[in-house]
C-alpha cells in the first residue's frame, strides 16, 4: 500500500467516540470539572471553562444524554449535615428523616459541622460528592449563594436557620424564648438568667432578645450579669453557671437557650450539691421527666421540623422552580413542675431538693397549691401544613460572607 493510499484508509476509517475522560486530559482538567462544565453548573473560572469547552469542539465530544438520564434517576440519597449528631435535637431530627426517606425507597448519609465553619465546608463536599436526591442542612457559615448553586443539582431545604432564597423550616425563636420568659415571671422571678451558648448563628441571640423582651414588657431591667454563656454548654461543667448560682444575690428562675445548655447546667448544679432554681429548658432531652420535679421545656418538636423538612424536599423534586418558602413550625410550653415554681413561697429547705431523688411526687410550695405533676394527657402538636408559610420573623440577620462567615469572636452577654 502507497503512503497516498494509506492516508485515504485512514482518514474513511472512523474516529472513536471522544470520552469525558479523554477532553478532561485534553483540557488539562478533571472529569468532575468536564461534567461541571458540559452541565452549565456553577463553580469553573471562565478561563478553565473555555479550556474545557474548545476541547470539546476539537474532540468532537458529545455528552450521553441517556446515560445521563439514567444517573439522575438513580439518585436515591437523602444528605444531611447538622450540628452534631450528640444533640439531643438533631438525633431526633436525623431518626425521623431516615424514617420518612427508607418509606419512600431512599438512603440517607448524614455529616456533622461540630459549629465549625472550616469543617462546615469540607463535610457539605464530602456529602454534595455523592449523587443526592436532595439535601437538608442546619447551616453554620456557608452563605445562601452556595446553596443556591446547590440548589441547581438538586432540592435543598435549610432547617432552624434561614438562608435567603432558600426553602427553610424553622420555629419562632424569639417568641417561644418570649413565652418562656414571660411564664417565670409570672411565677414572681424577678431575676431571671439567661443560659445561652456562643455560636454561630442567630439561633440563640434571636432567644435571648425574646428574653430580654419580656423582660421589657414585664417592666424589669435587662442585667448583662444574669446572661451566661459557654462554648459548648455540653462539654465541661459549664463552670459559669455554678459561679452565678453561688452569688448572694443569685437569680431564682433560669432559661436555659438549647437542651445542651439545661443538661450542662442542671450537671453543674449537682455537682456543687446547688440549690436548684426554677428553670425552663429550650428543647427536651433523655430522663428530664425523671428529676424532681421534672424539667419543664419549650417544645420545638424535632419529629415536626423533620416530617416538614423532608416533605418540602420532596415537593421540590417535583417543582424544583416553586419557593422559596418558609414554614416557621409551632412550639408549646410542656409544664413538668421546674418551671412553675413561684420565687416568693418557695423556701430554702424544699429548693434544696430540687434534681435529687426522683419518684417522691412534687414538693409542696408555701401559701399555695403543691406544683402539679405534669400531665399525661398533654395536646398532641399537630403536623404543620406545607402551605404554612411565615410572612416574616421579627428579627432578621445578615448572610455571613468572608471572615463573617466564621465562629462567633463575642459572646451574647457578659458572663459573672
Amino acid at each position: 500500500m502507497t503512503h497516498d493510499e494509506r492516508e485515504t484508509a485512514e482518514a474513511a476509517a472512523p474516529r472513536p467516540r471522544a470520552r469525558l475522560i479523554d477532553v478532561a486530559h485534553a483540557a488539562g482538567v478533571s472529569p468532575k470539572t468536564v461534567s461541571r462544565v458540559i452541565n452549565d453548573e456553577s463553580g469553573v473560572l471562565p478561563d478553565t471553562r473555555e479550556r474545557v469547552q474548545a476541547a470539546v469542539r476539537d474532540l468532537g465530544f458529545v455528552p450521553d444524554r441517556s446515560a445521563r438520564a439514567l444517573k439522575r434517576r438513580e439518585a436515591d440519597t437523602v444528605g444531611i449535615l447538622i450540628d452534631a449528631i450528640s444533640d439531643p435535637f438533631f438525633a431526633a431530627f436525623v431518626s425521623v428523616v431516615e424514617e420518612l426517606a427508607v418509606a419512600e425507597g431512599l438512603s440517607v448519609i448524614f455529616a456533622s459541622t461540630g459549629y465549625d465553619a472550616a469543617r462546615e465546608r469540607t463535610q457539605l463536599d464530602r456529602l454534595t460528592g455523592h449523587r443526592l436526591a436532595g439535601l437538608i442542612v442546619a447551616p453554620v457559615a456557608v452563605a445562601a449563594a452556595t446553596l443556591a448553586g446547590l440548589r441547581t443539582r438538586f432540592p435543598v431545604v435549610s432547617v432552624d436557620r434561614v438562608r435567603s432564597g432558600i426553602d427553610a423550616v424553622v420555629i419562632d425563636d424569639f417568641g417561644a424564648a418570649a413565652e418562656a420568659t414571660a411564664a417565670l415571671i409570672a411565677q414572681g422571678h424577678h431575676r431571671v438568667a439567661f443560659m445561652g451558648e456562643d455560636v454561630p448563628y442567630p439561633t440563640v441571640s434571636d432567644r435571648l432578645a425574646g428574653y430580654r423582651s419580656a423582660l421589657e414588657a414585664a417592666g424589669l431591667a435587662f442585667d448583662p450579669r444574669l446572661v451566661v454563656t459557654h462554648e459548648r454548654f455540653g462539654r465541661g461543667e459549664a463552670a459559669e453557671a455554678s459561679r452565678l448560682l453561688e452569688r448572694d444575690d443569685a437569680p431564682t428562675a433560669l432559661l436555659c437557650a438549647t437542651s445542651l445548655a439545661a443538661i450542662g447546667t442542671v450537671r453543674a448544679i449537682r455537682a456543687k450539691g446547688l440549690r436548684m432554681p426554677a428553670l425552663i429548658s429550650f428543647g427536651d432531652f433523655t430522663l428530664a421527666d425523671l428529676l424532681e420535679p421534672g424539667i419543664t421545656y419549650v417544645d420545638h418538636d424535632p419529629r415536626l421540623l423533620a416530617t416538614a423538612a423532608f416533605r418540602l424536599l420532596r415537593e421540590r423534586a417535583v417543582r424544583p422552580d416553586a419557593g422559596p418558602e418558609r414554614i416557621v413550625v409551632p412550639t408549646r410550653l410542656v409544664p413538668r413542675g421546674s418551671g412553675e415554681v413561684p420565687a416568693a413561697s418557695a423556701d430554702a429547705d424544699e429548693l434544696e431538693n430540687f434534681g435529687r431523688d426522683a419518684g417522691t411526687g412534687p414538693h409542696p410550695v408555701h401559701g399555695s397549691a403543691s406544683v402539679a405533676p405534669p400531665s399525661t394527657d398533654l395536646p398532641v402538636l399537630a403536623e404543620p401544613d406545607p402551605s404554612l408559610v411565615a410572612t416574616a420573623l421579627s428579627l432578621t440577620h445578615p448572610e455571613p460572607t468572608g471572615a463573617a462567615a466564621g465562629p462567633a469572636g463575642a459572646s451574647i452577654g457578659a458572663r459573672p
